[in-house]
C-alpha cells in the first residue's frame, strides 16, 4: 500500500489525469444506465396500451411517421430507432416510417396521408416546416382532407421551439423523447394556430411559430461559425455583427386587421342526417316561404397603416403561451425599438436565442389577424420563417385559428386550462 501511494505521489501529473479520466467515464456509464432505465419505464408504459384487447373487426390505426435523418447533426434517424421506434411498435401502432432524404415523394406523401389515422414529425423545426423535397408537410396537413388527421411530433433537432408548448421541460435528450412518445399514445390534443404567409409569385408558406425579419435574426444565423468559442459563441456573434454599420435599421410598410371573434367549437363527429321525410319538409317550407328582405351589407374591412423602421420586426402565433378559452384569435405583431446600444444589442441577442418570438421591453406589440408586409425596393436580407431561411419580400400574413391538432402531455394541456381559469 505504501509503495502505490509513493507511485501516485512521485507521479501525481498522470495520477491526477487518470483520476479525472476515471471520474469522467464513471459519470458517462452512471448517464448511460439511467438512460437506459427511462427507456425501459417507457416501452413497459407503452406495452399497456398495446395489450389492450380491440373487436376482432377493428382495423389496427395507423401512424404515419415523417422522419428526418439529417436533424440534429445527422443523429436523428440513431435516436428515432433507439427511444421512440420501440414504444410505437409496443403501443400495437401500423407504424409506416417515411425518410424525408430523398426527391420524388410529393405523390407518396399524398397516397400515405389518405390511409392514415394520425401522423408523426419526428426531427427538428426544420421538418415541420419543410420536408426537404420541396413539399411543405404543413400545406399538406392544412388541406381541408387532412386538417382533421392529429398530428404528433417528437423533438429530435437541435431546434424544437413547438415542444416547448406540447411537453415538460427536461434537460434529458432521451426523456424529453419518450415523453413525447408516450403523449402521442395517450391521446390528449390541443389546437394551434397555422399563419400562412404568401409572396407576390411564390406559393404560401405556413408556419406554427412565426415570421422574424430584422438584426437579431441575422446574428443568430450565424453563432454556430464561432463554435470554437464555446458558450461565449452567441454573445460573440451579435458582438461582431455590430460591426456593420450601426445603428441597423429595416424600414418597410405594414398594414394590419385586428383580431377576430372566435367562433364556437365545431363538434368532432357530425349528427346523423335526418329521416328523408324531415328533409322533404324542409325543402318544401324553404320552397314556399322564401326568405324575405335584403342581404345585409358586409362592413368594409377597416385596415390600420403603419411607417416602421426597426431593428427586427416578428409576427408569431400565440402557441408559445396557449389559451384554449380566449375569446379572440389573433397573432402578435413585434416592433423592437431601433434606438439600442450595441451592447444592449448583444445582451438581448442572447435572450432572442433562448425565445426567438420574445418582445423586448420597449417594444410595441399589435395584435392582429391578417397584415400585409412591404418592403421597400432592393430589400436584402432573409426572413426566418420557424428556423427556415427565405429570401425577404413583401408578403401577406393571414393567421388560421385552430388550423391543426397536435398530441401534448396531458399534464401540461391541464396546466393550461388551469392557468386560464386562474
Amino acid at each position: 500500500m505504501a509503495k502505490v501511494l509513493a507511485a501516485l505521489r512521485n507521479h501525481w501529473k498522470k495520477s491526477t489525469f487518470g483520476a479525472c479520466l476515471l471520474g469522467w467515464g464513471g459519470h458517462w456509464l452512471y448517464g448511460k444506465h439511467c438512460d437506459n432505465l427511462l427507456r425501459r419505464a417507457a416501452c413497459q408504459e407503452a406495452q399497456a396500451f398495446g395489450n389492450q384487447l380491440i373487436p376482432a373487426t377493428m382495423p389496427l390505426k395507423k401512424a404515419t411517421v415523417f422522419l428526418n435523418p439529417a436533424a440534429c447533426k445527422g443523429k436523428a434517424g440513431n435516436l428515432f430507432e433507439k427511444n421512440a421506434a420501440p414504444i410505437l411498435h409496443l403501443s400495437g401502432l401500423d407504424v409506416t416510417v417515411v425518410k424525408t432524404d430523398y426527391e420524388g415523394q410529393a405523390k407518396k406523401l399524398l397516397e400515405l396521408m389518405e390511409n392514415t389515422d394520425l401522423i408523426i414529425i419526428a426531427g427538428g423545426d426544420g421538418t415541420v416546416q419543410e420536408l426537404h423535397v420541396n413539399v411543405n408537410l404543413l400545406s399538406l396537413c392544412v388541406q381541408a382532407a387532412f386538417s382533421k388527421i392529429p398530428i404528433g411530433f417528437i423533438p429530435l433537432g437541435k431546434t424544437c421551439t413547438l415542444s416547448h408548448t406540447l411537453y415538460p421541460e427536461s434537460t434529458n435528450k432521451v426523456q424529453h423523447i419518450t415523453n413525447a412518445t408516450l403523449a402521442i399514445l395517450k391521446g390528449e390534443t390541443v389546437p394551434l394556430d397555422v399563419l400562412q404567409i404568401k409572396g407576390e409569385k411564390e406559393q404560401p408558406v405556413f408556419a406554427v411559430s412565426g415570421l422574424r425579419w430584422g438584426s437579431y435574426r441575422d446574428a443568430g444565423a450565424k453563432v454556430s461559425k464561432y463554435w470554437y468559442l464555446g458558450p461565449l459563441k452567441t454573445k460573440a456573434a451579435h458582438f461582431f455583427s455590430t460591426f456593420k454599420e450601426w445603428p441597423q435599421k429595416h424600414q418597410a410598410a405594414l398594414m394590419y386587421l385586428g383580431p377576430t371573434e372566435r367562433p364556437p367549437e365545431e363538434p368532432e363527429e357530425k349528427s346523423s342526417r335526418p329521416p328523408l321525410y324531415v328533409r322533404l319538409y324542409r325543402r318544401l317550407r324553404s320552397y314556399l316561404s322564401p326568405p324575405k328582405g335584403f342581404p345585409q351589407e358586409v362592413a368594409p374591412e377597416e385596415w390600420e397603416e403603419l411607417k416602421l423602421s426597426t431593428i427586427e420586426l416578428s409576427i408569431a402565433t400565440q402557441n408559445r403561451q396557449l389559451d384554449l378559452t380566449r375569446t379572440e384569435d389573433s397573432m402578435d405583431i413585434c416592433i423592437e425599438a431601433e434606438g439600442v446600444s450595441k451592447g444592449q444589442f448583444v445582451q438581448r441577442g442572447s435572450l432572442k436565442m433562448r425565445d426567438p418570438h420574445l418582445c423586448l421591453e420597449g417594444s410595441q406589440c399589435i395584435q392582429a389577424s391578417r397584415c400585409i408586409l412591404q418592403l421597400p425596393e432592393g430589400t436584402e436580407g432573409s426572413f426566418g420563417i420557424d428556423n427556415e431561411e427565405y429570401e425577404a419580400m413583401p408578403v401577406e400574413v393571414k393567421l388560421l385559428p385552430r388550423k391543426l391538432r397536435f398530441f401534448c402531455d396531458p399534464k401540461v394541456r391541464e396546466q393550461m386550462l388551469q392557468a386560464a381559469v386562474q
